[in-house]
């Protein structure tokens, strides 16, 4: 067999794969078996935010991995430790953090800790937790009910109940009754869309909720870690959540997601745990990923993006939406979107599908101004193919 044959006779067949084998990577470029070089615009859909091939990271995971890589939570972990209170103090938030493995998990984790807000003296008075039609939280039984998707819904049911999903942001406070106890938003919508919530809405419902003691919950697994140019989306929307919760590009590929929370007390021991979460490799590599972030000037490479799709969508009636390095382009319809999406590929420009018929792109923070002008130059001439 080859390699293609192996993975469609032993995989299961979740993903609509491109059968390109990718050797490795060095910034935002990948390299595939026949030394084709590809520009990276996805980063493992936002992961990779050091870019591939980070000789800071490799060295870090590679250090700490010739000594620990996990020994449990049942013990100190050193760097877990000091990530949460690295986590803490560049948030600006008086907050604790629990570590999980990915977005998904972390989301769990937001909506329990929600859930047990909601009880008092061990009787459930609240647990109706509102998101919007055009979400996306994650994969796993509830997560995915906390998705208003309704189309992700299909086979998976019957669901955990207590799920309320509002069309607009204008219509949350509409749905809001004595059952209610969270709000959780993405203020971005990524898989949705690369939709921004707007900024003075999000503040005021940020103030409201306060007033009426219903936790807001925002979903930064896509948006966190400076894909925004801020260190979260919560800090650029100037807000104060009771919970956020991160993944994706904190470990700079290697598995790792957070909720982070200002109700420092909620959990007593055994009420929520991971095997996997916060081990010694995951945590060292997010403490570089970090260090290494720190270090950059992301202002230039976003006005840079930004000024490339500016006149992309400027020239070829096509909508630029999205802050940061988290931007889109919105096609007129779906046939169009998996057109550019295909001539994108055979142009070795890599690019992402998402909601409302958009193209999306979340390159690595890292990545060069020569990266991006060759990509958008690869990614223009897929437009004129169309």
């Amino acid at each position: 067999m080859d390699l293609k044959e192996l993975d469609l006779s032993y995989i299961l067949h979740t993903y609509n794969r491109k059968y390109v084998n990718f050797k490795y990577g060095k910034g935002a470029t990948l390299f595939d078996e026949e030394g084709k070089d590809f520009i990276d615009f996805t980063s493992g859909i936002g992961v990779v935010s050091v870019g591939h091939g980070n000789e800071r990271l490799a060295k870090a995971i590679c250090d700490q991995a010739k000594k620990i890589i996990h020994i449990s939570n049942l013990f100190l972990i050193e760097s877990q430790a000091y990530l949460a209170k690295e986590l803490v103090e560049l948030s600006g938030y008086d907050m604790r953090v629990f570590f999980a493995n990915s977005g998904a998990e972390a989301n769990e984790g937001a909506i329990k800790i929600a859930r047990k807000y909601g009880e008092v003296d061990g009787e459930v008075k609240r647990y109706k937790i509102i998101t919007l039609k055009n979400s996306f939280h994650g994969r796993t039984i509830t997560a995915l009910k906390a998705t208003g998707q309704e189309a992700m819904h299909n086979y998976f049911g019957p669901f955990p109940d207590g799920f309320v999903y509002a069309e607009n942001i204008d219509e949350i406070l509409k749905l809001i009754d004595e059952k209610t106890v969270a709000v959780m938003i993405e203020l971005i919508q990524g898989e949705g869309g690369v939709e921004p919530l707007e900024i003075k809405k999000v503040q005021s419902l940020s103030q409201e909720l306060k007033k009426r003691d219903i936790l807001l919950i925002v979903d930064e697994v896509q948006t966190g870690i400076y894909r925004t140019g801020e260190f979260l989306a919560s800090n650029l929307y100037q807000i104060e959540p009771e919970i956020i919760t991160l993944a994706k590009g904190l470990g700079g590929g290697v598995p790792i997601g957070a909720v982070m929370t200002s109700l420092k007390d909620i959990f007593s021991f055994g009420d929520h745990g991971s095997t996997f979460g916060g081990n010694y490799l995951s945590t060292r590599a997010a403490l570089e990923v970090l260090d290494i972030l720190k270090e950059e000037d992301l202002k230039e490479r976003i006005a840079i993006f930004s000024s490339y799709l500016q006149q992309i969508a400027k020239n070829n009636d096509l909508k630029e939406v999205g802050i940061g390095l988290m931007r889109g382009l919105r096609t007129k319809d779906s046939s169009t979107q998996e057109k550019i999406l295909e001539n994108a590929f055979n142009n070795r420009v890599l690019v992402l599908k998402a909601g409302r018929n958009t193209i999306r792109f979340l390159p690595p923070l890292t990545i060069s101004p020569e990266e991006i002008k060759e990509g958008m130059e690869r990614f223009k001439k897929a437009l004129n193919k169309r």
